[in-house]
Order: C-alpha cells, then sequence, then structure tokens
C-alpha cells in the first residue's frame, strides 16, 4: 500500500526536462564569471546615486591649477600643443579628445570683438584628469588638473573614464550577462516553481514602483 501511494507521489511531480540542468548549470557559470565586475559595478552604482541625488561627498577630486609658458614658436594646431603637453607634463596616454573652436566675431554690449580661436586638449585616466585650454596667440595655456580619491576613481572605472576598447569589451559581457541571467532566470522560474501568476506579480511591481519613482522625479 505504501508503495503504491509513493509510486503515485512520484507520478505526480513534474517531470524536469534534461536541458533544464545544463540551463542551470550555464546560468551559474555565468553568474560567477559576472560576479566580480558585477560587485564593482552595484559599488560605483551605489556611490553616483549617493553623490548626485544624496549630496554624500564620498567622491572627491582634488583640483589644481596652472598657467603653462609656451616656447617660441607657439604651436601651430592643437596636435602639435597636444603633443607638447605629453611631453612636458609627462603624460604617457593619448588624449582622450581634442577639440578647437575658429575665432569668430562676438557682440558685447553692442560692439563687435574679434575674439581668438581656442583650443582644447583633454587626458584622462581612472586616477587623473588633465584638461589643457589655449586661446590662439597667447603665450601660455591653462591646465587644470584633477586627482581621484578612492572612490572617485571606483565611480570612473565604472563609466570607462580613460579606459581603453578592451575595458568597454569586459563591460559589455557584463551587460550581455545580465540580459542572459535575466531571460534565464524568468525562463528557470516558471519550469522549476511553476508560478507563473507570482512571476508576473513580481515583475509588474518592480515596474511599476520604478514608473512612480521615474514620474515624481519629473
Amino acid at each position: 500500500m505504501a508503495q503504491t501511494q509513493t509510486s503515485k507521489t512520484l507520478l505526480r511531480q513534474p517531470k524536469r526536462l534534461p536541458w533544464l540542468k545544463w540551463l542551470r548549470r550555464i546560468h551559474a557559470w555565468v553568474g560567477l564569471w559576472g560576479a566580480t565586475l558585477g560587485l564593482l559595478f552595484g559599488a560605483s552604482g551605489i556611490l553616483l546615486n549617493h553623490h548626485r541625488v544624496m549630496k554624500i561627498p564620498a567622491v572627491h577630486m582634488e583640483q589644481s591649477q596652472i598657467e603653462l609658458a609656451l616656447p617660441a614658436p607657439l604651436p601651430v594646431d592643437a596636435k602639435a600643443l597636444a603633443t607638447w603637453l605629453q611631453a612636458q607634463l609627462s603624460i604617457d596616454r593619448e588624449p582622450s579628445k581634442i577639440s578647437t573652436e575658429p575665432a569668430k566675431t562676438v557682440t558685447w554690449r553692442g560692439q563687435n570683438f574679434q575674439q581668438p580661436g581656442q583650443w582644447r586638449v583633454d587626458f584622462h585616466s581612472p586616477q587623473h584628469s588633465v584638461n589643457a585650454e589655449y586661446w590662439v596667440g597667447n603665450t601660455y595655456v591653462s591646465i587644470k588638473h584633477q586627482d581621484a580619491n578612492v572612490f572617485a576613481f571606483i565611480t570612473r572605472l565604472h563609466k570607462g573614464v580613460g579606459m581603453g576598447t578592451a575595458w568597454v569589451l569586459l563591460a559589455d559581457t557584463l551587460a550581455g550577462g545580465l540580459v542572459f541571467l535575466s531571460l534565464t532566470g524568468l525562463l528557470l522560474w516558471t519550469k522549476l516553481h511553476g508560478s507563473r501568476l507570482t512571476m508576473a506579480g513580481l515583475g509588474l511591481t518592480s515596474l511599476g514602483l520604478a514608473v512612480f519613482v521615474v514620474l515624481n522625479s519629473l
């Protein structure tokens, strides 16, 4: 009698498809791959939220500014200025951005004045930023230097400031992994737990809270 009841209980249990076993393994391995980067991006995301929204002064950039005399002859273009700055300031990386603004006529208090062209050269790394500003014709260039503390360093990594293509591609694997974990998590929930109504309720509640917060921020 007991054996018959056990057999009926086994028959009533849902049969797990063989591919679910492999899906769970892949889900676990993908989660392990992104665990370290996930902690980094999660912690830096919290810092960014606190810094911008809650105004907690954890992230700090120490700033200094100097006026640096230029040698004769003056640089002929912004690229030449960038090359000179690299040598003068011992910067071992290429400029993150070089921008130029041509000379133009501006009106101030009813009078027209000829404004000289402006060159900007930026060097960025996770630890430092160097921003150079030069008005064409001057014999000096204005340089602003910023040093990141530990929290600013982490948030700059989050935003990829001064990082190369390899870092961008590595971060893309984490983003792709999160998409995969979300989809496989939904699938595993429906197949292993079976409560699609509960899943829909949790998903809609989460979406509703997000929409509510966004609308209140507008």
